[in-house]
């Protein structure tokens, strides 16, 4: 409201409000002086005593005048109207504008930060002038908020019917179009004159915010992309709501007047990472944040926008599908001229079961879903923020501000209407490291190995291949049996199972449609992008695990995915890089897992006939490569290896292939260490082995030692479980055991494996599993004698804590707030002329804790907040040296040319991390923030005494839990 008045010369109007607060005990923040200092700009002839008392009254709540111009957040010519307001009383007044070169504390990055002569940072291979043409580019895309593309499904010729349907679909829709117009005008009227009571939201500011014919073009978009089958409707108005917000937010940027300053700081950065810019030895986000301090006229670059909250948004979008199912008719006949014409509903509102909760449902007309099948339209229309970027992104470079050029986007991925997190980033005073990692994963350039993805499309466009993972079309899908209820030839029982029949065609036809369409909307991109350069920013979750922004399509993908991207810069082989793309080749095969690399790289050279035909004829050769574990990466390991060594000199070679480092199963790795455990580090190659070891296979083998002894002593599942014992079968609980899974979660794994098992009595899965679980615990608690300990210890410290009614949090090394948000839920109930929605609201620290769900998370949540700091701690320092370094969590990518380099900075960032006392640490953390009623010698008295107890830490050095360079990521 101040703001609004400042910007109508209403001054007398603000000291109203400003008494206001005085009388309601609350005091004027920082924003509130700068819109009265801004008023006072635009007042002609203000008087300098009105200033003078406004800046002494600022100056006692602790605001100094450079705390104005450094923190405020300014739109259009706001800054300039404040600094006339202050130059009335001070005419020789400039703000001081420092750069924040405060460094990250942790001292795991001091020297990263402190010593950075020896530091090679890399450049992107292109011009400054080829970054800024991208940038526009790349703007252009984000101002028009989505962008239509090709899609790959093979274009077939257009008959007289496919072009009869095509015309039929584009009339509909102009007059669909006028019809909501029409109906959203009308709606809006209403609600204008409404007079809201009993605080119930109002939507007309919220209809406002964009042009109607915006509001109409994202419902007619909406129902071209509903499945046949339908769509909830809170997933559908989260979707309508969310497209709202993101166009508004963007129109906030351009009627702010950041775009035209965004422009020139952007054509200033690519000084930095442009391979004609000078040398620096800054990182991108200090480069970023220097630039914006020079450039500080006019409005504020990031954080002057306003998000519409979260509830509204869903009542928006609930509003809009109201409108649509009220207002958009199709002819009944329009397919069938022959019979009488009647205006039917074109989408309709329906409740069907999930599990046991009834849930409401928008569904397609059979007839709009016949003609977009019988049109066959070629045209795919997605969100731009979908798509990679052109140009590299924005550097993070605080809580609010990074990633896509005017696009909104969030720091910590968290649940739809979550502050806790963004209370928690705000307050931190350094997350430096944090964000400069984000900023050098999302620095790295791909492209697409565009003869790999034509041999998908291929695939695809001919029924598909479930072995390849390439779903078939719904042509494929099973016919839906048809029966009548009331035929009296069938008994009660036969109409039974035909109705289950019924119902799990449907649901096969439904899963199958999900799988086409999101291997269609992948492909389509992959094709869209298949000449051009890209980027992929990130953003974390709230533990600190780092993902790529756009949704669809990215290297954290599938098999699929992950096969078609490559480095946009190639690196020559050199003298180890053939040998190490063998070794991946037959890392993806699954195949050779207890060999060393040596053995791996043997058997490579010994089947190198089937790689090269695997290169030469991938869909008529003996087709090798569609055995392995992850064939389409393994068909483009073949590929380069056959580039590769029939080139004139394989060492000169340029390769653009990533070749993965992937954890020996890196939750037990991070247990190990923090317990000194030697017997657990020696299973999961944290120390000198002649043989890499599998921890899978390690308790497999303890598994069935356990039950050959059962089976002497006569227990009869232990006899009939004889040879059905395997790696395979144990491996998902072992994995999970490490984040948190129940023995009843563990029992469910093991009982879908079995069921994969041909031989295995159906009959006895359950005793089997329940079984089998229990020898699995066991066995893991045998080998990891620390592990558990420290899983009781964080387990029992976070009950604790949340039955005293907080939340468990922690920092992590790197001085990541982590804060877990599970609570107690409660129900929201949202009222609609279509259906009332119950939402639960699980997120709200104003409920008490939910004790089970923080005491249970609690120690996964923590090891991957671990697992995310030696990720960034190995980006960050492969960054430095030169290298490309890009994370699927544990998995780490290189050029096959520097993968020695990346294997030893990640050996030695493990040594690192787990040289910090992070136990005792975690400990003092905890017992400060949430035992405030003991003094602090009895804290750490009770601390030191507590962690020698349960922890048992033996006396073996950090440094000595690890393996050699052969054996680190085998």
């Amino acid at each position: 409201m101040i703001r609004v008045l400042a910007k109508h010369n209403n001054l007398n109007q603000i000291g109203r409000i400003f008494i206001m607060l005085e009388e309601a005990n609350l005091k004027p923040n920082l924003g509130s002086y700068c819109s009265v200092l801004e008023c006072m700009g635009r007042k002609p002839n203000c008087h300098p005593k009105v200033v003078t008392r406004c800046l002494t009254q600022m100056e006692e709540e602790g605001f100094s005048l450079d705390d104005v111009f450094r923190k405020g957040v300014f739109r259009q010519d706001e800054r300039d109207m404040v600094l006339k307001a202050v130059q009335i009383v001070q005419p020789d007044y400039q703000p001081s504008l420092k750069t924040d070169t405060e460094q990250c504390s942790s001292s795991l990055v001091h020297n990263y930060y402190t010593q950075r002569s020896d530091h090679r940072y890399p450049k992107l291979n292109f011009s400054q002038e080829e970054l800024q043409q991208r940038f526009k580019k790349q703007l252009t895309i984000e101002q028009d908020c989505t962008i239509t593309i090709d899609s790959v499904e093979a274009n077939k010729p257009i008959t007289e019917n496919i072009a009869k349907m095509r015309k039929l679909l584009a009339d509909q829709r102009v007059q669909w179009h006028q019809s909501l117009l029409l109906a959203l005008r009308e709606s809006k009227k209403i609600l204008a004159i409404t007079n809201t009571a009993d605080y119930k939201h109002n939507l007309y500011p919220y209809l406002c915010v964009l042009k109607d014919e915006d509001y109409v073009d994202i419902m007619i978009q909406s129902i071209d992309e509903l499945p046949p089958s339908g769509e909830a409707l809170k997933i559908l108005a989260k979707y309508l709501g969310g497209r709202v917000n993101t166009q508004y937010s963007v129109r906030q940027k351009q009627h702010n007047q950041t775009v035209e300053k965004l422009n020139n700081i952007y054509d200033t950065y690519t000084d930095l990472v442009a391979k004609d810019g000078k040398e620096y030895d800054t990182l991108p986000r200090e480069q970023w944040c220097k630039i914006v301090t020079d450039q500080n006229t006019g409005p504020s670059l990031q954080g002057g926008e306003s998000d519409l909250p979260f509830i509204v948004t869903l009542e928006l979008g609930m509003y809009m599908v109201d409108l649509m199912v009220s207002n958009i008719k199709i002819n009944s006949d329009i397919l069938n001229p022959d019979f009488n014409k009647k205006l039917i509903p074109l989408i309709y509102h329906m409740y069907t079961f999930r599990s046991t909760r009834q849930v409401g449902f928008i569904k397609p007309h059979p007839i709009l879903s016949q003609m977009q099948l019988e049109a066959m339209e070629t045209k795919l229309t997605f969100d731009s923020y979908v798509m990679p970027m052109l140009c590299p992104p924005v550097p993070w470079n605080s809580v609010k501000s990074g990633a896509y050029l005017l696009t909104p986007s969030q720091l910590m991925r968290t649940a739809e209407g979550a502050m806790q997190h963004e209370e928690l980033l705000e307050q931190c005073q350094n997350l430096h490291a944090v964000l400069d990692t984000l900023n050098q994963l999302g620095n790295c350039a791909w492209r697409i190995n565009k003869s790999l993805l034509d041999i998908i499309i291929s695939i695809f466009n001919d029924r598909g291949n479930d072995k390849l993972d390439i779903p078939p079309p719904l042509s494929e899908a099973p016919k839906i049996p048809h029966f009548s209820p009331q035929d009296p030839s069938n008994t009660s029982s036969e109409k039974a199972e035909m109705k289950r029949e019924v119902s799990n065609a449907r649901k096969k036809g439904s899963e199958m449609h999900s799988l086409r369409m999101d291997a269609l909307y992948k492909l389509s991109i992959a094709n869209f992008m298949r000449d051009e350069i890209f980027w992929f920013p990130h953003n974390m979750d709230f533990r600190g695990r780092t993902y790529p922004c756009p949704p669809h399509f990215n290297h954290l993908g599938s098999d699929v995915t992950r096969a078609v991207l490559v480095f946009a810069d190639g690196k020559p082989l050199g003298p180890k890089g053939l040998d190490w793309i063998k070794i991946h080749l037959v890392n993806l095969t699954g195949l050779k897992k207890k060999s060393s690399l040596e053995g791996r790289l043997e058997y490579a050279n010994s089947i190198m006939e089937d790689i090269l035909d695997s290169a030469d004829n991938p869909l008529t050769g003996k087709k090798w490569w569609m055995n392995a574990d992850e064939p389409w990466q393994a068909l483009g390991c073949c590929m380069e290896i056959a580039n590769a060594v029939r080139s004139p000199d394989p060492t000169r070679f340029i390769s653009h292939f990533p070749v993965h480092q992937d954890g020996s199963c890196n939750g037990l790795q991070h247990y190990a260490a923090l317990g000194r455990d030697v017997i657990g580090a020696t299973s999961v190659n944290l120390m000198p082995c002649e043989l890499p070891q599998d921890v899978y296979s390690g308790v497999a083998q303890q598994v069935e030692e356990f039950r050959v002894r059962d089976a002497k002593n006569g227990v009869k599942i232990a006899k009939l479980l004889e040879g059905v014992i395997s790696r395979k079968v144990v491996k998902q609980t072992v994995m999970t055991v490490v984040y948190g899974v129940t023995r009843y979660g563990g029992r469910l794994q093991i009982e879908k494996r079995l069921k994969e098992i041909d031989e295995f009595p159906k009959e006895h899965l359950w005793e089997a599993s329940r079984y089998l679980v229990r020898l699995v615990f066991n066995g893991l608690k045998e080998m990891f004698t620390g592990t558990r300990e420290i899983q009781e210890w964080l387990t029992e410290s976070a009950k604790l804590i949340s039955k005293a009614g907080h939340s468990v949090q922690w920092v992590t090394p790197l001085g990541l707030p982590v804060i877990q948000p599970y609570h107690r839920a409660r129900r929201l109930v949202l009222k609609n002329t279509l259906q009332s929605v119950f939402l639960l609201i699980n997120y709200d620290t104003k409920q008490m804790p939910d004790t089970v769900k923080q005491k249970n998370a609690f120690p996964p949540n923590f090891i991957h907040s671990l697992d995310s700091t030696h990720m960034m701690l190995t980006s960050l320092h492969c960054h430095s040296a030169g290298l490309a370094f890009v994370s699927v969590h544990d998995c780490f990518w290189t050029h096959a040319l520097t993968v020695d380099t990346m294997n030893k900075i990640c050996r030695e960032q493990f040594v690192a991390l787990h040289s910090q006392p992070i136990l005792q640490e975690l400990s003092n953390y905890l017992v400060q923030k949430y035992c405030t009623g003991i003094s602090l010698e009895a804290k750490k008295k009770k601390t030191q005494e507590y962690l020698e107890l349960r922890l048992c830490l033996a006396t073996v050095p950090a440094d000595s839990l690890l393996a050699d360079t052969s054996q680190v990521c085998s």
